[in-house]
This record gives structure tokens, C-alpha cells and sequence, in this order.
């Protein structure tokens, strides 16, 4: 789940918001991963409500089982980790992957251990795992099984994955099919997504009206995911506090 939320913009018309203004203000969110999983009961929350949390009082307590984590050390978070993956849960299994992928948590960073994990993590239906297993073949030139990841985390609801589907089949002289990606993933509220439509109409592959309906519909995606605790976590982004 990828926070992201507009600045205080109105829903876009031809007439009240020119083509460049967009949700700029919230750049800085556009590669960040923003949900927290808990392995004491293997629930995620998006980081504005765990930032709403933490702010009533709960900083060092899970939103769901009210257990401490601020006692908890690498070791008993591994273990917590580890009882979840042993009940196949795709969000544990995702995140020992990427423990081992950074090497945290007390974990040695294997990237053998890490990409079949996320292999697992994926046929359980990670959306998170779809996502890394791309970004790993797509690293390794592999761009055929980056695709089916890209793909396979796109219908699951991740636009940044589609925004990136966009991109690749852009390089590949699919104009047609990239903008409908982009549209697609801009008007749920991707702001990478957006970028790319503006840049295109700019070299005049993408017509002014397909832009002003598409930024309609991103504008309104971004003031629907608002509130006053995604906004202060925002804030805090920006300002380097977190």
C-alpha cells in the first residue's frame, strides 16, 4: 500500500486547475512503501493511521493486540516472525525476505533466502512479493518474468507497479498501451503515474483532453485518501522527522 494524498487541491476542471497542478507537494512519497505489519497477530496498517496511533498514546503498543513491542528485541520480533511464517502468512513471509534482503532484525542478509521467500510470499498472494520479484528480474535484465511480477501486483490493486508496466511497454514503442496504463494508475492517484502523462503531453504523445480527464479523476482520488493523521505523517516525511 502506497500512501499517497494531495495538498489542498479542488477537483481539477479545464478551467480551475492548469496541467501542472498536481499533488507536487507530496513528490516525496511517490517511492515510499507506507503500510506497517505486525507480526505479534500478522495485521498491516497504513503509516497515517499507525502514525494516528502512536500520537494517542500508543507509541510503543500494536493497534490490534495492544501487545508492547517497544519490549520486544530483534530476537523476539524474529520469533514472532517466524511462528507467522510457519502458518504460510504471506505478510510474514514477505517480511523475513526482505530481513534477509537488508540484512536486519538479527537476520544475515542472504539474497538466495530472501528471493525464495518472496517466491513463496507471492503464490500466497503478496502484492509486496509480486513487487520485489520484479524489481529483481528487472534488475537482472530478465524483463519477460519482471513483467508477469509487474503485471500480477498491478491487478492486485499496486499502481506504482502499473506505472512501471506503463514505462516498460513505452520503451517498447507500445505508446498506446503505456497511456492507458498511465491513466489507469493516475487516476487512482499515482502521482509517478500523472508525471508521466504530463511528460508525454509535453513531447505531444498524449492529447490535452485525455490529461484533463485523467487529472480530474487524480485530483479527487487524492482528496478521497485524505485525512488529518495522513497529512501529519506527511508532514513529518517531509520535515525528516521519520
Amino acid at each position: 500500500m502506497r500512501l499517497i494524498c494531495c495538498a489542498s487541491l479542488p477537483p481539477a476542471t479545464i478551467s480551475s486547475v492548469p496541467i501542472y497542478d498536481f499533488a507536487i507537494a507530496n513528490e516525496e512519497l511517490a517511492n515510499k512503501y507506507t503500510e506497517r505489519y505486525y507480526p505479534c497477530c500478522g495485521k498491516c496498517i497504513c503509516l497515517g493511521c499507525a502514525f494516528s496511533f502512536d500520537q494517542n498514546g500508543n507509541d510503543d503498543n500494536c493497534p490490534f493486540c495492544n501487545s508492547n513491542r517497544d519490549e520486544k528485541t530483534d530476537v523476539d520480533q524474529g520469533e514472532e516472525v517466524m511462528k507467522r511464517v510457519e502458518v504460510n502468512d504471506a505478510g510474514a513471509i514477505c517480511t523475513l525476505a526482505v530481513h534477509y534482503q537488508q540484512g536486519r532484525a538479527g537476520f544475515q542478509q542472504d539474497q538466495i533466502k530472501a528471493f525464495d521467500l518472496f517466491n513463496r510470499a507471492a503464490e500466497l498472494g503478496s502484492i509486496r512479493a509480486h513487487f520485489s520479484l520484479a524489481g529483481v528480474y528487472h534488475e537482472g535484465g530478465d524483463l519477460k518474468k519482471a513483467k508477469f511480477h509487474f503485471e500480477a501486483a498491478a491487478m492486485a490493486g499496486d499502481e506504482h507497479a502499473r506505472t512501471i508496466l506503463g514505462s516498460m511497454e513505452g520503451r517498447s514503442g507500445n505508446m498506446e498501451r503505456a497511456t492507458k496504463h498511465w491513466k489507469i494508475a493516475a487516476s487512482a492517484g499515482c502521482f509517478r503515474a500523472m508525471h508521466c502523462l504530463i511528460t508525454f503531453f509535453e513531447k505531444g504523445v498524449v492529447s490535452r483532453e485525455s490529461i484533463d480527464s485523467t487529472l480530474n479523476a487524480y485530483n479527487n482520488s487524492c482528496v478521497e485518501m485524505r485525512s488529518e493523521a495522513r497529512d501529519a505523517y506527511i508532514r513529518d516525511i517531509i520535515d525528516g522527522i521519520l
